[in-house]
């Protein structure tokens, strides 16, 4: 899943597609690099971010949404609020990408169970102007499963069809860069119980650039974080994602390949393995059998 930002002010690219038409052309180009769908915001959602308006957020997202499907994308809106997400589908989005789960705008679950598009549902413990003082846990991730189990019954409960549902465990939101290492590592678990396609999104992210500091403990720019992400995005991978949502698509594209070929191998060793048991397991059976044919005929 490739990001276009039609935002002044995210904390990744810093405004570089707002405007549409190089918003559109950055899509096609990320499709170009190895993007199976574009995902679409209007909005920062970065820490300490204010809220854009619903107009301005409109008039950000519906003009690439279209454009971008008239190219022949496949196309998701990351949005918060029903108002958009309906008018982007109206333009074709396929894909609701809801940070905060449908919490945000309570109007959004009965769009989207209308619309019956899927919809990932984050967890989210609220807006990016004080989430950091929500970044309190025992265990994160059991936490997480928690809120997310909660979140999604209610989802389904408004009339989401579960079939149509991906969970995101929300890195970088009400978390620190310890609870976001611990979550990564849980990957697996939170995939395993909560039963549902998983998306993962660390492009890029504060704890990132923790992991990567200098001597000093400056963190690099977002932009110099490509190579790290391409590393969670392997991790995502094998540990049985749906998809990894990121900014620049080539290095993590490649790193999703190397994992599914590798997976592949392992399989294949495996079903030969499987094989060369069997055909043993057979000629034994046939010795076995040509014995005991060879001992009742010297009796």
């Amino acid at each position: 899943m490739g990001v276009v930002n039609v935002t002044p002010d995210s904390f990744s690219d810093g405004g570089r597609w707002f405007d549409t038409e190089l918003a559109v052309k950055r899509g096609l180009d990320l499709i170009a690099g190895g993007a199976d769908l574009v995902d679409v915001g209007g909005e920062s959602t970065r820490p300490g971010a204010s809220r854009v308006d619903e107009g301005e957020e409109l008039r950000r997202v519906v003009p690439v949404v279209r454009e971008l499907v008239a190219e022949g994308a496949v196309v998701s809106v990351d949005t918060m609020r029903a108002s958009v997400a309906e008018a982007a589908v109206e333009a074709g989005a396929t894909l609701v990408n809801d940070v905060s789960g449908g919490l945000a705008d309570p109007a959004m679950v009965p769009v989207v169970a209308t619309a019956r598009v899927p919809f990932v549902v984050m967890h989210w413990r609220g807006f990016s102007a004080d989430m950091n003082n929500r970044a309190v846990y025992g265990d994160v991730v059991g936490e997480v499963l928690a809120e997310l189990r909660q979140r999604l019954d209610a989802v389904v409960e408004g009339g989401v069809d579960p079939d149509r549902l991906v969970v995101d465990p929300g890195l970088g939101f009400a978390k620190t860069a310890a609870h976001d290492l611990a979550l990564v590592a849980g990957l697996g678990r939170l995939r395993r119980e909560l039963g549902l396609p998983m998306l993962v999104a660390a492009s890029r992210k504060r704890f990132l650039g923790r992991v990567l500091a200098g001597p000093e403990g400056e963190p690099p720019p977002a932009r110099e974080r490509d190579a790290a992400t391409a590393a969670v995005s392997a991790l995502a991978a094998r540990e049985g994602a749906w998809a990894v949502r990121v900014h620049e698509v080539r290095a993590s594209a490649d790193a999703v390949r190397v994992v599914r070929a590798v997976q592949e191998a392992a399989e294949s060793s495996e079903s030969s393995e499987s094989e060369e048991m069997a055909e043993v397991a057979e000629a034994a059976r046939v010795a076995g059998a040509a014995g005991a044919s060879g001992a009742e005929g010297g009796m």
